[in-house]
């Protein structure tokens, strides 16, 4: 492990060169074993409970995987070139104190999760041994709330660990499905569409894969930039893709073999069938990674609230503030989960279309101003300058995420609201395909009298010195890594 420090120091500041490390496939397990929980199992009975059949929910949940994890993957590639977490990058779009707007549905996200997270692993302990399942929330939370404060190191490190034992189990109840099941013929017949059932599975995937988005990169911040934006694309899409799809496929498949039961309940009985006890297998490795998935729910919930505090008075970063947001967050969490209804995975469907709406425009303005307007060209210390060259509130970000979030109004469809355009599709849903596309070519055309050469200068000077700023936080615990001599790697990259 490359810091043999338990605790993590640093939280929202910006990562400096002599700490950066690891590898960059990395990435892939600390994705696989995020989306291997009960949580996406829930995720992949969706089409089945809405009567499609299971071939087309499977092409649904690919597809679906497919597209949020192209966008959820690009924002990871963002970690190595800033060394920040991924939702202080908001501010060059939004402003200092305009970007409050995403950190807050962010803060609902993950809390959201947690909420959900709780109530899932009661449901599924109390199915399993019994017990009840109000009893294990708070050892759950505090598991949860431990790995969290360790921090970036051992997180990865956890996450890498229990791939294997996910691996293995998923591979013999995939092997055991195929030998063991006979499905009707109909379950794979290409007649049996329903474009509205089929939409909300592929949104609920896509949605699910696409919420990593808000915290990818803190799991990438320490990584050097030299290891590229290619590989940190694909390992990252890689892994997610097939954590997402394969844990969704299985539920899909529990779901159709018992289409009454809850998703719980569907898994342990198809497991068992394949193999006596290898359902309770499949549920103890997925109720684990619900644990270290809520720990990273609650280390990026940690973060967004200190980028919140830091909005209003600037702070400097400290084990003591870290607690005292995953103290507050764990409190938060357990009296919403304490306090949750049983119909739990319904709640969390409207959870998800609501973020879906919530996160498009976000993503589409984060993504074209890293990649299309200043191609990765920031200053960190202006990042952090409440009145620095990004401004307090940003004009372009904030029109554009209105105009974007606006254009999708018609499109929406869920149990409260149903646009009149989603109403003439019969209640399919297809407003991320508007609210992408419209985003960002909104904020593309404001963006065009920024002065973007100067902007790119002013960054450079301004971080002239950076490294200086941020001594490594033990003396020696990390062999420095040599990319010159007081520039940033962005004026070193524009030399070359």
């Amino acid at each position: 492990m490359a810091n043999p420090s338990l605790f993590e120091i640093r939280s929202i500041d910006y990562v400096p060169l002599a700490e950066r490390h690891g590898k960059v496939w990395h990435l892939s397990p600390i994705w696989f074993t995020g989306d291997v929980n009960l949580a996406t199992l829930a995720i992949g009975a969706t089409g089945i409970a809405l009567h499609i059949n299971l071939l087309w929910t499977a092409i649904a949940i690919v597809t679906g995987c497919a597209v949020g994890s192209f966008f959820m993957a690009f924002h990871s590639t963002q970690g190595p070139q800033l060394g920040l977490p991924q939702m202080i990058q908001s501010r060059p779009q939004f402003g200092y104190v305009g970007a409050l707007l995403v950190w807050g549905v962010a803060l609902v996200t993950y809390v959201g999760y947690n909420a959900l997270n709780h109530v899932l692993i009661g449901q599924t302990v109390h199915q399993v041994i019994g017990v009840e399942s109000h009893t294990v929330l708070v050892p759950f939370c505090l598991l949860a709330i431990a790995l969290a404060l360790v921090g970036y190191d051992w997180i990865h490190l956890a996450q890498r660990w229990l791939a294997y034992f996910l691996i293995a189990a998923l591979l013999a109840f995939t092997v055991g499905a195929f030998v063991t099941f006979r499905f009707p013929a109909e379950e794979f017949s290409l007649t049996h569409f329903a474009l509205a059932p089929f939409l909300a599975q592929f949104f609920a995937a896509a949605a699910y894969q696409l919420s990593w988005s808000v915290y990818v990169s803190d799991y990438s911040r320490y990584l050097p930039p030299n290891v590229g934006v290619r590989a940190s694309f694909w390992w990252t899409f890689i892994g997610v893709m097939l954590g997402g799809v394969w844990t969704m496929l299985v539920g899909a498949i529990a779901a159709a073999l018992h289409p009454e039961a809850g998703i719980t309940e569907a898994v342990q009985a198809a497991g068992d069938a394949i193999l006596p006890g290898l359902g309770v297998i499949v549920l103890v490795g997925a109720g684990l990674g619900l644990v270290t998935i809520t720990g990273l729910n609650f280390y990026g919930a940690s973060l967004t609230l200190l980028s919140i505090a830091d909005s209003f008075k600037p702070l400097r970063s400290t084990l003591s503030k870290r607690i005292a947001t995953l103290a507050a967050l764990g409190v938060g969490t357990l009296v919403i989960a304490l306090h949750s209804s049983g119909d739990s995975v319904k709640a969390f469907d409207g959870l998800l279309a609501v973020l879906l709406y919530l996160f498009t425009p976000w993503t589409a303005i984060n993504l074209v101003d890293f990649y299309v307007v200043r191609k990765g060209h920031y200053s960190v210390r202006e990042i952090f300058n409440p009145q620095g060259m990004y401004g307090r509130w940003n004009w372009r970000g904030l029109t554009a995420y209105g105009v974007g979030f606006t254009s999708m109004i018609p499109f929406f469809s869920t149990s409260i609201y149903t646009g009149p355009v989603a109403a003439l599709l019969n209640g399919a849903d297809v407003s991320m395909f508007v609210g992408l596309p419209v985003s960002a070519g909104y904020y593309l055309w404001v963006c065009r009298s920024l002065d973007i050469a100067e902007e790119r200068r002013l960054a450079i000077e301004a971080d002239r010195g950076l490294e200086s700023d941020h001594p490594p936080t033990s003396v020696g615990q990390l062999k420095p890594i040599d990319h010159g001599t007081g520039f940033s790697w962005r004026e070193l990259q524009d030399e070359k």
